[in-house]
């Protein structure tokens, strides 16, 4: 999976700018992902891809908007060396994978293969060789996100209807 890479403080206005927000559907989020620090992402990521951001990332408002975006245009985690706790929120809440790990972010650069197992937490940069250990999800977690999401988790285990 290729790697996108992004600084610190990389906000929800960037993840998704603000004039976007109307979009009918996640499709339509998708194609304006990042495009006010990256225009090339949104036409050229592909699903499996991971994004890589410094401090703070997802920082800004509290829209779900931002996640939802990343994980509609294919993107198969974040991995940050610190997120802002709405968008950590937001983003299990919609059974999207992200990932706490400075290390890995210092080790890994734009372009670079990499993989990640949700369940050990660990991340293999397969360019260079380098492994790099993140905390693994909680298995509620874990569920949260391979259900989709929190509501389809709660409605699975029929919590919710």
């Amino acid at each position: 999976m290729k790697v996108y890479k992004y600084g610190d403080n990389v906000d929800t206005d960037v993840i998704i700018p603000a004039r976007y927000l109307n979009a009918p559907d996640e499709k339509s989020l998708a194609a304006h992902c990042m495009e006010d620090i990256d225009a090339s992402f949104a036409p050229s990521v592909e699903a499996g891809d991971i994004v890589v951001g410094g401090n703070n990332f997802g920082c800004g408002s509290s829209r779900e908007h931002a996640p939802l975006a990343l994980k509609a245009c294919g993107v198969k985690c974040v991995i940050a060396k610190s997120f802002a706790r709405i968008f950590y929120r937001n983003a299990i809440n919609i059974g999207f994978p992200i990932l706490e790990c400075p290390e890995a972010v210092d080790g890994i650069s734009a372009g670079d293969q990499v993989t990640v197992d949700f369940q050990t937490g660990e991340i293999v940069n397969q360019s260079t060789g380098k492994r790099f250990q993140a905390a693994p999800f909680p298995e509620f977690v874990n569920g949260i996100i391979s259900s989709g999401g929190l509501l389809a988790s709660l409605k699975a285990r029929g919590v919710a209807k």
